[in-house]
């Protein structure tokens, strides 16, 4: 059961027809997505193995290297060679964009802030081709475990695993670009099978979760190179997580926006958004609901 509250909070931002259309993308299944691994493969190869079983497949819009499945279960591609060698990596579409829209340059100092369980970090380190210092940081010990063991799978030589709290690193580091995925109450990917939505999806949880975000938002520009570019992400719908947040560090005037340049953006379902240059995608059988934005320092 979708939670009351949050209901009433997307008919006030959105309308009631965006709500409605945001709630039918809460009940569809979604399909199973995964990105090829260009560190140890490539789409030829990929694309072979899923014809040789017969699985069906298109690409997404934005991203030579993301598949969509159509009408397989995700352990069917769990059980393949290709997943248990690190060749593909199981990864929604919409969490896919924020490193292609930070859009990653070699030899470049590159944080990612809040990196477990890793898909974004491998991501990254496969547009670069391992051609970058990439320093992707995990305060939780289990988790960081998580991204330690997705980054050996995937191959990802140039990544350093920081174990700490993201917002307390020291301002002796700077960065030449920055990914921030900040924690958010997840209002994009709402699973309403959950029998525990109601107790898991809460006023406190996006009170908690606009906190941290405000906090690692800040910190991350104070450790961003001038002139550099860093995302700022979130799989939230809010705008108390998204545009209320980034409203707040444009008055700093120390970032500015910087419009989102993607190909295949114009095929993404996309929701209304209050800052121009910023996208949020909207929840459907194929897309979870995604903020990003891209900004620049100043």
């Amino acid at each position: 059961m979708i939670p009351e509250f949050l209901i009433e909070k997307l008919k006030k931002q959105y309308g009631e027809d965006i709500t409605n259309e945001i709630l039918e993308g809460y009940k569809t299944k979604r399909k199973v997505t995964f990105r090829v691994n260009t560190l140890k493969s490539n789409r030829e190869e990929i694309e072979e193995i899923l014809k040789e079983n017969k699985i069906i497949y298109k690409k997404a819009p934005f991203y030579e290297e993301a598949y969509i499945i159509e009408g397989e279960r995700e352990e069917i591609i769990r059980n393949l060679d290709i997943y248990k060698e690190g060749k593909i990596y199981l990864q929604s579409l919409s969490s896919m964009l924020p490193p292609i829209i930070l859009n990653p340059k070699e030899n470049m100092d590159i944080l990612d802030m809040t990196a477990a369980p890793g898909g974004k970090t491998t991501e990254i380190a496969a547009l670069v081709g391992n051609k970058a210092r990439i320093t992707a940081v995990e305060m939780n010990k289990i988790r960081a475990q998580k991204l330690k063991y997705n980054i050996e799978k995937q191959g990802a030589k140039s990544v350093y695993i920081m174990e700490q709290d993201a917002r307390k690193i020291d301002e002796y580091f700077s960065f030449d670009e920055i990914l921030l995925d900040a924690p958010c109450s997840g209002s994009g990917t709402i699973n309403i099978e959950n029998p525990k939505i109601e107790k898991i999806f809460t006023k406190e949880l996006i009170a908690k979760s606009v906190k941290t975000q405000e906090a690692l938002l800040k910190k991350a520009v104070k450790i961003l190179k001038k002139g550099s570019y860093m995302v700022y992400s979130t799989c939230s719908i809010l705008k108390e997580e998204n545009e209320n947040i980034i409203e707040k560090i444009l008055k700093t005037k120390k970032v500015e926006i910087v419009d989102i340049e993607l190909n295949g953006i114009k095929n993404l379902p996309k929701l209304p958004t209050e800052i121009k240059g910023t996208i949020c995608v909207k929840p459907t059988e194929e897309y979870e609901g995604f903020f990003v934005a891209k900004l620049k320092k100043i």
